[in-house]
């Protein structure tokens, strides 16, 4: 049986009483994790895997073990995944941060008419920024609660308040989040403001009272003064945190030699955010490129230096508009993310610029420049990051698109037409509904998705219209079904996770179960998937997690579905644009047989606010536009998609030749976020 408690206890997040997350029986899980893997593996590989799993399972034998010890475990700790998850998904990661783990969200394109406009775009920000500070400060921040699958749901809110008092502390085998404690040390009271690759101290707070918008452009004036200045500009340190972890350790190690180096990494280490301005990046600024500049500033000759990717929070400005924040992944999921960045562009939009002078702070001290003091060894070790972010930056294959449609079900469709075989899918489900709850996965890879995209594929047209929309609802009600086993806290991966870092802990040699092949491929996520719906213009994007695989961040509006899909140039295996070429044959073929299926009960193709009903992990289904339980599909039909697609070196959405009107457009929604 599943571990549950029955005594829910208090989540100091957001005052809410949740629930500690449960621990699912041992036989489910293992039960279940042979479904997930038996259509993506070989048969004989499948056999071994069988065996290994029912040994590892028998009555008395190593799991029961283990999870007796995890058992233990859930009842002394609020979280009986959250350290071992943090560590795993993060802190052991040995790459580098920029494309590899730092998400970013790209704001709309500005239009800078001079440079003064930039810095009255990052006064303005920064205003904002204070001002969600301020909630954060007294916790009154309101309460998120569930959408979409067991909605009303109470969430944790404990990631919220790290955005601004965490730093990810490079180390020689694993990172350490550290956390800011009031109790320990003052709350920062400065940011850190990047200009032609200097670090300068901003002090939001001087003599007690919080610098107004009028103060805080005057002081970015002179910082952008001063970092004008040839003669004392420094060497790009900030190019140091762009590269793998462990070099940036090592490098770190050897900055701390000197005391003015210290005191300068304190500072940073410190502040509340950091404010990157930067220079002009080039004439063609289409969306590709704008995300691609968020992702790794365009290398050492453009702004990659102008950044330091420990902070949770680099919120970009470009002075040719190219605007964003990149986020440090390990304190907090993608929602955070979302919905901070929308308080702040709404912020923007609906409090006007206060420029006029007023109660400010008299005679303002200049900000101050970071010093670096590098030795010959520093020099070197910049020039090998340099180098290292330059590949990266060459490496990356990123295509942005805008389509609607079934989206899990479309990104299998598009994986199989493209490369002729399933592969492991990773799809983050929120586990917020549990004290410090971070995420499971969704595996969308499933039998009957596999099913559906081989019909779809068949080039001898052996299955009927009919029976590949049965075969679609059933991908989608094993999808649903998952997902809910998923928020619910009863998925396979951080039960596993679990059982292997306990047997780790007890210094056991790793069971058979964790060294054979299957879970290996298992765990190999060649297609990442991530739900980053937000209610203002922007889009979020982020690299692939493997070599040979996808990053597949999408955006459902109101009449379209924005896709970031991300790839690898260096492996021979994938390409983004054809993956995107893929997609959106998929969907236009769904669309067709959805419009032969459909056309004798809905011959209008007219039905509002009727298509799927499926979970995002940032808990804010599309329901308010498309709600309906797949149990329908047959009585219910969805009207016809729209297909849009925005290229590479498009600014404008362009509508595809078969395109229907924006009135037949279907309005459909879809899976979760990282």
């Amino acid at each position: 049986m599943p571990i549950l408690d029955r005594e829910p206890s208090k989540d100091l997040g957001g005052g809410d009483v949740l629930p500690k997350l449960p621990l699912p029986a041992l036989k489910d899980t293992l039960d279940m994790y042979l479904k997930c893997t038996k259509h993506l593996v070989t048969k004989e590989q499948f056999h071994k895997t069988e065996n290994i799993v029912k040994e590892f399972g028998a009555p008395g034998a190593v799991g029961e073990l283990l999870q007796s010890k995890l058992i233990e475990r859930r009842e002394n700790t609020a979280n009986w995944v959250y350290d071992y998850w943090l560590n795993d998904m993060y802190l052991n990661n040995r790459l580098a941060l920029p494309v590899n783990s730092s998400p970013a969200m790209v704001f709309p394109q500005q239009n800078f008419r001079a440079p003064i406009d930039a810095l009255r775009f990052a006064a303005h920000l920064i205003s904002g920024v204070l001002e969600y500070k301020t909630l954060l400060d007294v916790r009154s921040l309101p309460v998120d609660y569930a959408r979409g699958q067991l909605a009303g749901t109470p969430l944790c809110m404990e990631q919220y308040y790290r955005l601004f008092t965490s730093y990810r502390l490079p180390g020689p085998e694993r990172d350490t989040l550290v956390a800011q404690e009031s109790c320990v040390m003052p709350e920062p009271e400065h940011i850190i403001v990047a200009c032609k690759n200097q670090f300068f101290v901003l002090d939001v707070v001087i003599n007690f009272r919080r610098l107004n918008e009028r103060d805080l452009l005057t002081q970015l004036e002179k910082i952008v003064k001063m970092a004008g200045s040839e003669e004392e500009r420094l060497p790009p340190i900030g190019l140091l945190t762009s590269d793998g972890r462990t070099e940036w350790a090592e490098s770190r190690s050897v900055l701390m030699r000197e005391s003015t180096n210290r005191d300068s990494l304190d500072m940073i280490e410190r502040c509340l955010c950091l404010v990157c301005l930067d220079d002009a990046s080039g004439p063609e600024l289409s969306d590709t490129t704008r995300a691609m500049l968020m992702l790794h500033g365009g290398g050492e000759a453009k702004n990659g230096g102008n950044r330091w990717y420990d902070k949770p929070m680099q919120f970009v400005v470009g002075a040719d508009g190219c605007c964003g924040v990149v986020c440090e992944h390990s304190p907090f999921e993608g929602i955070v993310l979302v919905e901070c960045t929308q308080y702040l562009l709404k912020y923007m939009i609906g409090s006007p610029s206060k420029l006029v002078r007023a109660a400010s702070v008299s005679e303002l001290p200049a900000p101050r420049r970071l010093r670096w003091k590098c030795t010959p060894e520093i020099h070197k070790r910049l020039a090998s990051s340099a180098d290292r972010l330059q590949r990266l930056v060459r490496n990356l294959d990123m295509n942005k698109m805008s389509p609607d449609a079934y989206i899990q079900v479309a990104l299998q469709l598009a994986y199989y037409r493209c490369h002729g075989r399933p592969v492991s899918t990773y799809e983050s489900a929120s586990i917020r509904r549990f004290q410090e709850g971070r995420v499971d996965n969704i595996r969308s890879a499933t039998a009957e998705a596999l099913a559906f995209v081989k019909a779809m594929t068949d080039g001898k047209l052996s299955t009927s219209d009919k029976e590949k929309m049965e075969m679609l609802r059933s991908a989608i009600t094993a999808q649903t079904k998952y997902t809910i086993l998923a928020i619910t806290g009863m998925a396979i991966d951080n039960h596993l996770l679990g059982l292997r870092e306990i047997a780790h802990e007890m210094k056991m040699e790793k069971p058979d179960i964790f060294r054979d092949e299957v879970y290996l491929i298992s765990n190999q996520f060649i297609l990442s998937t991530s739900q980053v719906p937000t209610t203002v213009e922007m889009f979020c994007c982020y690299g692939p997690v493997v070599p040979n695989g996808y990053g597949a961040c999408y955006n459902p509006q109101s009449d379209h579905i924005i896709f970031s899909v991300s790839s690898f140039h260096e492996s021979p295996e994938t390409c983004s644009d054809e993956f995107v070429k893929c997609l959106v044959q998929g969907l236009l073929d769904m669309r067709e047989l959805f419009n032969k299926c459909n056309s004798g009960s809905d011959p209008n193709g007219q039905r509002k606010g009727q298509t799927l009903e499926t979970h995002t992990q940032t808990e804010t289904s599309w329901q308010n536009k498309t709600a309906q339980r797949p149990s329908t599909l047959t009585t219910n039909q969805p009207t016809l998609p729209q297909v849009l697609v925005k290229r590479a070196d498009q600014n404008r959405v362009e509508a595809q030749t078969q395109t229907l009107s924006q009135g037949e457009a279907l309005k459909n929604g879809g899976k979760s976020f990282q």
